[in-house]
C-alpha cells in the first residue's frame, strides 16, 4: 500500500523516514464511524491517520503519521484506534513507535467517543513506558490534550519554523499573546520548557531520528544495541584537557568516531546529555559544561560550574531512561556547587534530589571520571562513588573535596593575615582536595591522564559488561 500513502504528505514523511519500500500500512481502509453532524457525507480515509510498520537501517519500527489534510489530522475513535492498535503491535514485538503529530487536535463532531480516544492513546503509552522506545516529531500544530502525546514519549523533535506545541494557546494565556511570547514555538519549547530534544527542518529531523533509532535498543530485554568498532580502543585525544569546559566536544572526542548525539542541547546547557559508542556499545553520557562553543570554534557562552535545577532534572529524567533500557551510563564531573539564583532555588532541592535518586537507583554499570573541581554535594550527586558508581576516574589535576582551598582556609583560619591562609590553602588542597588524596581513601579508583580518557573507559565497561545488581524488594521508588 505503499503508493497510497505516497499521495500525501503524511504519507512521504513515512516514506523519507524509513528504509526504502519497507513500509507496510495497516489499517489503510479505516474511516470514522461517527453518524453525527454528518461526518458519514465526509470522506475520511485511514481516519486521519497512517500507521504501519517498516524498517531502519535494518531495525523494525513502528510508525504512524497523521494526515492534516483529513478532516485536520484530528483525532476521533477510530484514529485513536489505529494509534492504539500500532502499540499493542510494537508492544508484542518489541521494537520502537515513532509518532509524526499533524493534527488540529480533538474531533469535536465526535465529542465524548474523542475523548475516549484521547485516554485509549495515554493508556497505551503510559503501559509502553520503559519497555519500548517512544519517539514523536511535530511537524504541524500539537495543541491541548495531544500536546500530552510527546510528553508521554522520550524523545521529542520539532520543525522550527510552522511547528506548534501548546496545551494552552499563547493567546489563551492570561496577559500574553502570541506577538509577546509564542509558547506554542519550538524555540520556547526547546529552551524553556525542555520538552523538545531536537529543533530543525522536517529533512533534518527526519535523518536524526534514524541516527537516534540506530542507537538505542529495540526494548528493555534488547542486548544487541551494539555495532562493530572500527576505531581504534587505546585512541589517545590529545590535547582533550583543553576540551573541559564544553563536554559535549569532550565526549566527541571520546567516542567511536567522533560521533555524539546530543539530547536537549538548548535547554539547561549546563549539563549535557546524550549518546555515544564506545567500542560499539551505545552508552548515555551525563556531564557538567561550564562553557558552550560553536562550529567555527568560537566561545558561544560561558558560565559557572554548578548544577542547576533544571540541569539536574534534565539528567535525572536521561538517566531514568538509560536504567530502564539496560543502557551504560557514563559521567564527567566538574561542579562546585548548585546555581545561587531565586529561580533555580525553588526548585533546587527536589531536582538535586531526583538527580541523587535517579544515579543511586540505577543498576546498570556506571562509570565516573572526575574532570575538573568536584565539590561539596554537588559532587556527591554526580554518580560518586558513595551513591552507587562502579568505577571513578579522575584526571590528575583534578580536585575533590568540600570545597575550594582558598575558601576552606579562610573560614578555618579566619583573622589570620594572607600568608598564614595561603600556606594553609596548599596544604589543605593536599591533604583535602586532590585527586591523590581521594583515591587513597578508595574514592577514585585510578588517576589517568586526561588523553587516556577513551581507554580507560572502555575498559571500565567491558569489565563491568556482565554487571548484575538488584535493589530492594519494593513497587516502585517515590523521589
Amino acid at each position: 500500500m505503499m503508493s497510497i500513502t505516497e499521495q500525501n504528505l503524511a504519507g512521504k514523511r513515512i516514506a523519507s523516514l524509513l528504509d526504502d519500500n519497507s513500509f507496510v500500512e495497516i489499517g489503510g481502509y479505516v474511516t470514522a464511524r461517527s453518524t453525527d453532524f454528518n461526518l458519514p457525507q465526509t470522506e475520511t480515509p485511514g481516519d486521519g491517520v497512517i500507521t504501519g510498520y517498516g524498517v531502519i537501517d535494518g531495525h523494525l519500527v513502528y510508525v504512524y503519521s497523521q494526515d492534516a489534510s483529513v478532516l485536520g489530522g484530528s483525532i476521533g475513535e477510530m484514529h485513536a484506534k489505529k494509534i492504539a492498535g500500532l502499540y499493542d503491535l510494537a508492544m508484542k514485538m518489541g521494537a520502537p513507535v515513532i509518532g509524526l503529530l499533524d493534527s488540529a487536535g480533538l474531533r469535536l463532531q465526535e465529542a465524548t467517543d474523542a475523548l475516549n480516544a484521547f485516554g485509549e492513546i495515554y493508556q497505551k503509552q503510559a503501559q509502553a513506558s520503559g519497555v519500548i522506545p517512544q519517539i514523536t516529531a511535530v511537524f504541524g500544530r500539537c495543541g491541548g490534550g495531544l500536546a500530552l502525546i510527546p510528553g508521554l514519549t522520550d524523545f521529542t523533535f520539532m520543525e522550527g519554523e510552522k511547528a506548534e506545541l501548546f496545551v494552552n494557546s499563547p493567546n489563551a494565556l492570561p496577559g500574553n499573546t502570541k506577538e509577546k511570547c509564542d509558547t506554542s514555538s519550538a524555540k520556547f519549547q526547546s529552551e524553556e520548557t525542555g520538552l523538545v530534544d531536537f529543533v530543525g527542518s522536517e529533512d533534518e529531523i527526519l535523518g536524526n531520528i534514524r541516527a537516534l533509532v540506530c542507537m538505542l535498543p529495540a526494548n528493555n530485554e534488547d542486548d544487541l544495541s551494539y555495532e562493530d568498532c572500527t576505531d581504534e580502543l587505546n585512541r589517545a585525544c590529545a590535547d582533550l584537557a583543553n576540551a573541559a569546559g564544553d563536554t559535549s566536544i569532550l565526549l566527541s572526542n571520546i567516542a567511536d568516531d567522533n560521533l555524539f548525539v546530543e539530547l536537549k542541547e538548548a535547554y539547561a546547557p549546563d549539563m549535557v546529555t546524550g549518546f555515544l559508542r564506545l567500542n560499539g556499545t551505545t552508552v548515555g553520557a551525563v556531564a557538567n559544561r561550564s562553557e558552550v562553543y560553536d562550529e567555527e570554534g568560537e566561545l558561544k557562552e560561558s558560565f559557572d560550574s554548578v548544577i542547576s535545577a533544571r540541569g539536574a532534572q534534565k539528567a535525572a529524567e536521561f538517566v531514568s531512561f538509560c536504567d530502564a533500557f539496560e543502557i551504560p551510563v557514563l559521567t564527567l564531573t566538574n561542579a562546585t556547587g548548585f546555581k545561587a539564583c531565586k529561580c533555580s532555588e525553588k526548585k533546587m532541592a527536589k531536582a538535586a534530589a531526583k538527580l541523587t535518586a535517579a544515579f543511586a537507583g540505577a543498576t546498570v554499570p556506571k562509570v565516573n571520571v572526575i574532570i575538573g573541581k568536584a565539590f561539596g554535594s554537588a559532587y556527591v550527586v554526580m554518580n560518586s562513588k558513595a551513591i552507587g558508581a562502579d568505577m571513578t576516574f579522575a584526571w590528575k589535576d583534578a580536585q575533590i573535596g568540600m570545597m575550594d582551598a582558598q575558601l576552606a582556609s579562610k573560614i578555618m583560619y579566619a583573622g589570620e593575615d594572607g600568608k598564614v591562609i595561603n600556606e594553609k590553602a596548599a596544604e589543605y588542597a593536599s591533604l583535602q582536595s586532590s585527586a591523590l588524596a581521594a583515591a587513597k581513601r578508595g574514592y577514585v579508583d585510578n588517576i589517568i591522564e586526561a588523553e587516556d580518557t577513551r581507554k580507560y573507559v572502555i575498559g571500565a565497561f567491558e569489565m563491568l559488561f556482565t554487571k548484575r545488581e538488584d535493589g530492594p524488594s519494593r513497587k516502585h521508588a517515590t523521589v
